[in-house]
């Protein structure tokens, strides 16, 4: 049925109006949601807030490594740690190494650049920390939706975003409503903050529909693939940060590993390869597994067990690929927007950070204004003016030195978070631009030599399949498939023919699969149970022809720990 015969048939969808409705419940989200709710406090005033979260609770569907700067945390929540946020490891001691096949240099600590010194940062579990923001949200009086997805942008006719609206439940494959079918619902609201992480889907339709990029570069991302693994006694270390270069990537393909010994003898690791890679052989999943075998990376792991497993797309770009951050009726936060440090490897601070300074911005144009539906021209002018600004203005350059190769990424962030910091330079005084989207560089296949990764072992390396069952990702089978395809003819007669299928190889959790008809010829099957909403494939495919859009609420990963 389409939007109308359902209103025909089952009645306008039921509204709710908010002053802030916020889509996505992760460390942005949640920031911008608590941070309202402190300005009403401080003010006297009421302000409603409701946050959307498509996962079962929040932190079901964060990923990250991770280190925490709690730079922004504490501007928060000044006294977390009496709060019992969960920071409870510090770092300890930083281990930078560049590794050959078999071998390993280490750079002396006094040569690390500063943005990957750690020294006052914790390694977390992020899951725990948004789970934890999500309670001081509630205890303000944040109304927290979990289980339901952001699926449909409310515009007016003239792009203004009045709010948005969450998916149709009980649909089954063929598009068609069954027993237990109930209508979205409209949350309308002055303001909609789109919070969702790397690659919005909806986030990704405002930036469109309002040209946000424009002027900017193109944004990069990467995929991060990760593991969670319980260790011996004798081979933990609490607090010690180690982070890779080089092996196994080729100098022409950004990627790096890093591995996290959290307290209680577990230690977080994984491996992030640049969505800008050329040779459609590759594999992030299986390059992840082959690091670990590096007698630097095994060393740790040995004698232990994995227990977790996720992967999750990065946004890069930085700075001069940071859309604008507001528009008719909302803004972008976190992720979203792109606000990731990707020269520190960090993110959540950065998220915190701007998702509060959006709420400072907000609260000036309810409070002070009764305004609605406008842009909220003072939270760029406030980011503008930010730590946070000046951290990603140091660090503008970080992706774009890479596209030039590993060695000159790895000289030029020496020079530039090493060198000219002692020499009294706050940032670099040149700019480096990128013009291509990750999508359109890789070549065919004819041109680039095939990889051929060893099999897993069960012990240390692991196939796709059992690393989906550990993530614990579960869909309603019954519903439209969320990975949806412009033009089906497009993924055997170009992505196989040109590019040897590279869906096959990208997605970390056995999606895409070509398989062969009865007659003998081929067709992409689409395991969509098994998504765990990393959003690689709307990015890495190249003619762009897979859209990703959301499931059911409450499907995807319950990450534990991660």
């Amino acid at each position: 049925m389409n939007a109308k015969e359902l209103v025909a048939k089952y009645g306008p969808r039921e509204a709710m109006d908010y002053d802030v409705v916020i889509v996505g419940g992760g460390p942005a989200g949640l920031a911008c949601a608590i941070r309202c709710k402190q300005l009403a406090q401080f003010e006297g005033k009421e302000i409603s807030v409701v946050v959307l979260e498509k996962g079962s609770e929040p932190g079901a569907h964060i990923l990250s490594g991770a280190v925490m700067d709690p730079r922004a945390i504490t501007e928060l929540f000044p006294d977390w740690k009496a709060m019992g946020a969960p920071l409870k490891q510090r770092v300890a001691n930083d281990e930078v190494l560049f590794l050959t096949e078999t071998g390993a240099r280490r750079t002396p600590n006094w040569l690390i650049p500063d943005c990957l010194h750690n020294g006052g940062n914790y390694v977390i579990s992020l899951g725990a920390v948004t789970k934890w923001l999500g309670e001081q949200a509630e205890a303000l009086g944040v109304e927290i939706f979990p289980g339901f997805a952001g699926a449909e942008v409310l515009f007016a006719d003239d792009g203004t975003v009045l709010g948005v609206a969450t998916g149709n439940l009980g649909v089954g494959k063929d598009g068609e409503p069954h027993d237990g079918f109930q209508l979205g619902m409209e949350l309308r609201a002055r303001y909609t903050v789109f919070a969702e992480g790397a690659r919005g889907h909806l986030g990704k339709q405002v930036i469109q529909r309002h040209r946000l990029d424009g002027g900017r570069d193109p944004q990069s991302y990467a995929i991060g693939v990760k593991e969670l693994w319980e260790v011996p006694a004798d081979k933990a270390r609490p607090g010690l940060v180690v982070h890779t270069a080089g092996w196994p990537m080729d100098n022409d393909t950004y990627g790096g590993g890093f591995l996290y010994h959290l307290e209680g003898n577990r230690v977080t690791l994984g491996f992030v390869t640049g969505l800008d890679y050329q040779n459609p052989w590759l594999s992030p999943f299986e390059e992840m597994q082959r690091w670990k075998t590096h007698p630097s990376v095994r060393a740790h792991l040995e004698g232990g067990k994995r227990i977790g497993y996720g992967a999750r797309a990065i946004t890069a770009g930085g700075l001069l690929s940071l859309p604008k951050l507001v528009f008719p009726g909302g803004a972008l936060v976190g992720c979203d927007a792109g606000t990731l440090n990707a020269a520190r490897i960090k993110g959540s601070h950065a998220a915190i950070k701007s998702g509060m300074l959006c709420a400072e911005s907000i609260c000036e144009a309810v409070f002070k204004h009764d305004r609605r539906h406008d842009e909220l021209k003072s939270y760029p002018e406030a980011f503008e003016k930010s730590w946070l600004h000046d951290e990603l203005s140091q660090a503008r350059n970080f992706k774009q030195w890479f596209k030039k190769g590993n060695w000159v990424g790895m000289l030029m962030t020496g020079i530039e978070h090493w060198l000219l910091p002692r020499l009294g330079f706050k940032r670099p005084p040149w700019t480096i631009h990128r013009t291509q989207p990750d999508h359109v560089r890789l070549k065919p296949a004819a041109e680039c030599a095939r990889i051929d990764y060893p099999k897993p072992d069960g012990v240390l390396t692991f196939d796709r399949l059992s690393s989906v069952f550990i993530s614990n990702t579960n869909h309603e089978e019954n519903q439209p498939a969320h990975l949806t395809l412009v033009d089906p003819r497009v993924p055997v007669g170009i992505n196989l023919a040109r590019y040897a299928g590279p869906e096959s190889r990208y997605c970390p959790a056995g999606v895409y699969e070509f398989v062969k008809n009865e007659d003998g010829s081929d067709r992409l099957q689409i395991n969509a149970q098994n998504c765990v909403h990393c959003k690689t494939c709307d990015i890495k495919d190249p003619t762009q022809n897979i859209v990703w859009v959301t499931p059911e609420g409450g499907g995807g990963p319950n990450y534990a720990g991660m």
